[in-house]
């Protein structure tokens, strides 16, 4: 995953997955966020116009959290 913000344009992107070029299909969620998903439907980026108004006061933080993948194998 990637986290990439741009303060020129004041934009933030959030790659969840990479996409090969010109395959992706965006979907305007609202007017400041668009989402793109990939060829198997799954979302693959969400893009933030905005972003400092849109995320308010939490724009200049960004929390990370990791939770251990639990097993679903018996033994």
């Amino acid at each position: 995953m990637k986290i990439c913000y741009d303060a020129e344009v004041d934009s933030l992107y959030i790659e969840l997955r990479s996409l090969e070029p010109g395959t992706a299909e965006c979907r305007e969620l609202t007017p400041d966020i668009t989402a793109d998903y990939g060829p198997d439907g799954k979302i693959a980026g969400l893009e933030i116009l905005d972003a400092s108004q849109v995320l308010g006061e939490d724009a200049h933080k960004v929390v990370l959290e990791l939770a251990p993948i639990e097993s679903t194998a018996t033994a």
